[in-house]
């Protein structure tokens, strides 16, 4: 006997929703984080998640949001009030963007210093908003101005 769930030739697997989409209501939102309905419907309600609606005001939750509840839970477990998890949630938020952009950064920087050891005294185009940066080498050493020479 074959498992279902394991995919053979002529069965097609359906899509994988991405970690972002909102596809699980309240009911199932609930049990995969152990929290009670009106616990979640509170949470929506102080901004602590952020549940898309469908078209009949029913709350979809996605992956996202499960595991940001499992996280509102372990904090709160630990005795920290919900407005201290609404700021520790919005600090891991603004560290997880500033390390993006540190890493974006870093890929720029890695292509101007690679840009630079193959042009000599060049602008090196560094984004694409036309931002350049411009490398002068000195091709001779420098006089000293103060001597009167």
């Amino acid at each position: 006997m074959t498992d279902p769930l394991i995919s053979s030739p002529g069965r097609v697997d359906p899509p994988v929703p991405s970690p972002e989409a909102k596809v699980y209501v309240i009911s199932v939102a609930a049990e995969l984080t152990g929290m009670h309905p009106q616990t979640l419907r509170g949470y929506d309600r102080i901004g602590l998640v952020r549940p898309a609606r469908s078209v009949g005001g029913g709350r979809r939750y996605s992956w996202h949001d499960i595991q940001q509840l499992r996280e509102v839970s372990r904090l709160a477990n630990l005795g920290i009030g919900l407005e201290g998890v609404r700021r520790i949630l919005d600090l891991q938020d603004q560290v997880e963007s500033l390390r993006a952009r540190v890493t974006e950064l870093q890929g720029e920087l890695g292509a101007a210093y690679a840009a630079m050891a193959t042009t000599p005294n060049l602008p090196i185009p560094v984004d694409s908003s036309g931002h350049a940066l411009v490398v002068w080498r000195r091709s001779r050493p420098r006089t000293n101005l103060t001597d009167g020479s």
